[in-house]
């Protein structure tokens, strides 16, 4: 069976996706792998399926390059919201839910490949400290570490140790490795879960710097901007005073669709 797709970016996280309301495509874990395979496969950080809602725009599944299932993906999220633009689905907001939970974004801009959007993500109840990283979760687990400049740090040697940490971390984590720039401004790297490599953006990492910045050094400023190889995020939030708590948590960066075309489930 030939099952269409598009292959959409979000500050160079990439991801395939595919329109399921009417082809019926259920992939399993090594069917996604394959896929996602960027020497063997179309190549991507991860696969994200489209179906339909019985109370929202539509629903969004997200899987990574390993074929595993993923709770939520902030760049994906926004790579979902401009796929649903290009399909006609919704208006300018779409209500789509996730693994996660409901969540809307915001289409700020568009045009026939790209645009900018803006994508609300769960609320953050905690941050967890250790002996000089934090811990939360961002609608995936994320540990967070300051350093002085992260192109200096082997993310991938020390991000696959920390995330493999099994005694700290049961589930896995994300890892990220963030330098102050200046007021509410970060430079970032992260290691993935799932995609077992260095990603050149993670949105829900964006979220988990940003909320551990403001946690850490108390700035003022709600509003981030967090550099990541791949580009920029930006990423306001609410704290709830007293409580440790944040809401209304808008992630926001661009996405661009790359290419299009087809693939036959028999070769995977």
């Amino acid at each position: 069976m030939r099952t269409p797709f598009a292959k959409y970016e979000g500050a160079g996280n990439d991801f395939i996706l595919v329109d399921t309301r009417d082809n019926g495509f259920r992939p399993d874990a090594a069917q996604i792998a394959r896929l996602c395979d960027r020497h063997f496969g179309i190549g991507a950080d991860g696969l994200m399926t489209l179906s339909a809602s019985r109370d929202a725009d539509c629903t969004m599944r997200y899987y990574n390059a390993d074929g595993s299932e993923g709770e939520m993906c902030g760049n994906g999220a926004r790579c979902f919201a401009l796929f649903a633009e290009h399909l006609g689905i919704g208006g300018p907001v779409k209500r789509f839910d996730a693994t996660d939970g409901r969540h809307e974004a915001l289409v700020r801009r568009s045009d026939s490949s790209s645009g900018e959007v803006e994508v609300g993500m769960i609320d953050v109840d905690d941050i967890a400290a250790g002996d000089g990283w934090w811990f939360l979760n961002t609608g995936v687990p994320h540990y967070v570490e300051f350093v002085a400049d992260p192109a200096q740090v082997d993310v991938v040697g020390r991000g696959r140790e920390i995330r493999h940490d099994l005694a700290r971390f049961p589930q896995g984590t994300n890892v990220d490795f963030v330098q102050f720039l200046g007021p509410a401004r970060l430079r970032m790297r992260t290691y993935e879960r799932g995609v077992e490599a260095e990603t050149l953006a993670c949105g829900t990492g964006a979220v988990a710097a940003a909320l551990v910045a403001y946690h850490t050094r108390k700035d003022e400023s709600t509003k981030f901007r967090v550099l990541v190889p791949g580009g920029e995020l930006a990423v306001a939030f609410e704290p709830v005073p007293d409580s440790g708590r944040f809401v209304n948590i808008r992630l926001t960066g661009p996405a661009r669709r790359v290419f299009e075309g087809t693939f036959d489930t028999a070769d995977l």
